[in-house]
């Protein structure tokens, strides 16, 4: 697998310098980039108005590639000039970056939109994927909402961004995981928890025990930005998840992403690039 940065770790850097942020990204050794665009229905590329002619001369200057973009929000009409920018990118997967969901119903409601967003990526040679945060791992009627939605949507146009972090947070075994759903994965998420919050890693169980109902104000109040460390600085089973990303998927991008640090934003991801170095399995090339 290929190694590449979500620029949602840099984001208050882009904010204030998305072309110099950029550019500092890819100067720094990540020439595999995906964004984050959270206001697609006003901008349909990155997110920061950049058209796309001049967003690829300069990745062109720097030799990176845009290899994916979270697009939010995700339905059919959104996603048309969002899959005629990114073409022009030459970017090979549109995401999914979250979902909430109040029954099995609305799970499966979800998941025919997801069908037809990757119907219409499809036909453009993009691939949409599913990324997941802990709450996908609730249950309703037997089955976690992932696994609705993987049952559900159809496995030639929906695919999987698996994220570790988010997936140990939701009580689950990565590695096992990654098994489970094979060559249906093919981009990871890869951020680290550290030690001593170890009591604090499950956030599931208490969503499942009392019924509770995930929407974005329970998510950010349960999620702490002492949860998160430098990646390969914290207990995340990273080789074995390597391993079992070259062995059993059809993963090409093993995607680092820093939601929260104490160091600023481009000190931190070049923090997590020299400790990720100590993995095998990986290329750091795009």
């Amino acid at each position: 697998m290929k190694v590449g940065i979500q620029l949602y770790s840099v984001r208050n850097h882009m904010r204030d310098d998305p072309i110099g942020t950029i550019r500092c990204v890819a100067e720094a050794g990540y020439r595999s980039i995906e964004a984050a665009n959270h206001n697609a229905g006003e901008d349909p590329g990155i997110g920061f108005d950049i058209p796309a002619g001049e967003l690829k001369k300069l990745l062109d200057e720097t030799g990176a590639r845009i290899v994916g973009c979270h697009i939010f929000p995700n339905n059919v009409e959104i996603m048309k000039s969002v899959v005629e920018y990114f073409s022009r990118l030459e970017t090979g997967y549109l995401a999914v970056p979250m979902g909430f969901f109040k029954d099995k119903a609305d799970t499966l409601r979800q998941a025919e939109g997801f069908n037809e967003v990757g119907r219409l990526c499809s036909q453009a040679g993009i691939t949409l994927v599913y990324h997941n945060h802990f709450h996908e791992f609730q249950v309703f009627e037997g089955k976690t909402v992932f696994d609705h939605i993987m049952e559900n949507t159809d496995p030639a146009l929906v695919k999987i961004e698996l994220d570790t972090y988010w997936a140990v947070r939701g009580g689950q075994d990565a590695v096992k995981l990654l098994e489970r759903y094979g060559g249906r994965v093919v981009l990871i998420h890869q951020k680290d928890f550290p030690g001593e919050y170890r009591a604090a890693i499950n956030l599931i169980d208490p969503v499942n025990k009392g019924g509770l109902t995930v929407d974005m104000d329970y998510f950010t109040g349960v999620v702490k930005q002492e949860t998160f460390t430098e990646i390969g600085a914290g207990i995340l089973p990273i080789q074995d998840i390597i391993n079992m990303g070259n062995a059993a998927c059809k993963a090409d991008y093993i995607i680092l992403e820093q939601d929260f640090s104490k160091h600023d934003e481009l000190e931190s991801i070049k923090i997590s690039m020299e400790r990720f170095k100590k993995f095998s399995g990986i290329e750091w090339r795009s």
